[in-house]
């Protein structure tokens, strides 16, 4: 790993990983596929992110890469926002969820269940909402990045 970039770690099940996290989806994403972050959110948190990325073949230096899929969890206005960008541009960004599902230094699961037309985001075993595909080729989802104020305890 060069200085200044993120280790990279090929995704099966990891335990206690450091934030910023990036790792790779082994075989890109596909129907029946889902990734599972569980954490604990800090003490005194101001945001954290969970991207699902096209990183493989695009160039190290260029950090324009498809981002099938940017959750946010933001705590000053209890917002959990989902965003794309394709070809360089951001998508219009959701915001719409029942209720905001994260409390401070407490632990939590969420599971993005990828489906043929959209991805389905569970917190807690609760469905919260679902996010329609901006990025078409779901194999090309090859990387999964974490940052923020929280702890990573397991990843699957």
């Amino acid at each position: 790993v060069k200085r200044g970039e993120l280790p990279h770690h090929n995704l099966l099940f990891l335990f206690a990983q450091i934030v910023p996290f990036s790792g790779r989806i082994r075989g890109g994403m596909r129907p029946g596929k889902r990734i599972i972050v569980m954490g604990i959110v800090d003490l005194e948190p101001d945001r954290f992110d969970i991207s699902l990325t096209c990183e493989r073949g695009s160039n190290k230096e260029d950090l324009q890469y498809d981002v099938a899929l940017k959750l946010t969890a933001r705590f000053n206005d209890r917002q959990f926002l989902r965003i794309a960008r394709v070809s360089g541009k951001w998508t219009e960004e959701e915001a719409s969820t029942a209720y905001f599902p994260f409390i401070p230094d407490q632990p939590f699961r969420i599971e993005i269940h990828c489906e043929h037309q959209r991805f389905r985001i569970f917190v807690d075993g609760h469905q919260l909402f679902d996010f329609y595909h901006k990025v078409k080729s779901l194999s090309s989802i090859d990387t999964v990045r974490i940052q923020g104020d929280l702890q990573i305890t397991k990843l699957g």
